[in-house]
């Protein structure tokens, strides 16, 4: 059976740090986990909200049989009891028939794991100098011991150097064609995506298909652990051409491309990522229509922490070739307007016109 739905969330409330944009260095007065300052964990009441959400896709029906999520310390802190619970709790996250395949089911019923998608990781505009990365494998291992599938390996890989907005999209656009095919492949049905703010917004344009002209709108929203909700559109599968899918699915099984397609721990990428053409209301894989946007109606403290777009929000350099993967461990980096001589982050990330952020 192809995917119908998927589910996407973005990490909780989270501690804070400051950047010179300037020198791309960053600095926190709270000591991460994972040492990188660019990497915090969820406040007190980020945990809470985290909490929250596990009861509440422990519920969600059709029930969830896959999940993917960003490598970066906050996403997986906010997946992580979700995952516990569907594996303590009988039944919860299963296949809803016995004609799921054996690839399915060994990632859910009591062993569901997270499979660490770099190509939904954070996003960076385009600078001179690296960006951060998230911290290596072993590293995370001992934080979120069995929470990851070590054997997963990303679609997607974006540039050290970052990306502008344009980029952005396409990315996101890239590593969903994947996934979908990859879905489509396995038998799942129903899957979530726990990411970051600006990543989330993009995702609800690229499934969609909906771009806006200007970049600022407030079309998708992105508040601390909302839930969207996104349906495959009734005949988009069958609109979803032969060469489309064909083209996809040799994405996912090939896991030796570059930026745009599957990689295999790839230490160089390339800024020309391809997916077919989403815009115009297509949406990726035949279009999705969003039935969620951002809910938090079951988050005891409602909405918090929205963020929009503001701007291109990057530097003037144009991105790198580097890949991410290729740092092996958390890196320096910046963000925002080299204008800015130091950029205070708030808990959710760089200060936009809104006063939202989106990391």
């Amino acid at each position: 059976m192809p995917l119908e739905t998927i589910y996407v969330v973005r990490h909780g409330f989270r501690t804070s740090w400051l950047v010179d944009p300037l020198t791309g260095t960053y600095s926190s007065s709270i000591k991460t986990p994972t040492g990188g300052p660019a990497d915090p964990a969820l406040t007190a009441h980020g945990c809470d909200q985290a909490r929250e959400l596990g009861d509440r896709l422990l519920a969600v029906d059709p029930p969830i049989e896959r999940v993917y999520s960003s490598l970066y310390y906050r996403c997986l802190q906010t997946i992580e009891p979700f995952v516990r619970k569907a594996e303590a709790t009988p039944g919860a996250s299963t296949p809803r028939d016995a004609a799921v395949t054996t690839t399915a089911a060994a990632s859910v019923g009591g062993t569901l794991r997270v499979r660490g998608e770099t190509g939904i990781g954070e996003w960076y505009g385009a600078a001179n100098f690296e960006h951060p990365v998230p911290a290596t494998p072993d590293v995370l291992e001992s934080h979120f011991p069995a929470l990851l599938d070590h054997s997963y390996k990303p679609a997607v890989v974006p540039t050290r150097m970052g990306e502008g907005v344009d980029l952005l999209h396409d990315r996101v656009a890239s590593t969903m064609e994947a996934l979908i095919a990859e879905c489509d492949r396995d038998g799942i049905r129903t899957i979530i995506l726990c990411s970051h703010a600006a990543v989330v917004i993009a995702l609800g344009r690229v499934l969609t298909g909906n771009m806006p002209e200007s970049i600022e709108t407030e079309d998708f929203k992105a508040f601390t652990c909302g839930l969207s909700l996104y349906r495959r559109r009734q005949g988009g599968l069958a609109s979803y051409t032969k060469d489309q899918g064909a083209a996809a699915v040799e994405k996912v099984d090939s896991r030796g491309g570059t930026v745009g397609s599957a990689v295999n721990g790839a230490a160089s990428a390339d800024t020309n990522i391809r997916c077919a053409e989403w815009r115009g209301g297509r949406g990726v894989s035949g279009g999705w229509d969003c039935l969620l946007n951002s809910d938090c109606s079951f988050l005891s403290a409602g909405e918090e922490r929205g963020w929009r777009f503001s701007g291109d929000e990057s530097f003037n350099s144009a991105a790198g070739e580097r890949s991410i993967l290729g740092a092996g461990s958390v890196a320096d980096g910046a963000d925002r307007s080299e204008t800015q001589k130091l950029d205070s982050r708030d808990g959710s990330g760089p200060k936009n016109a809104a006063g939202g952020s989106r990391l």
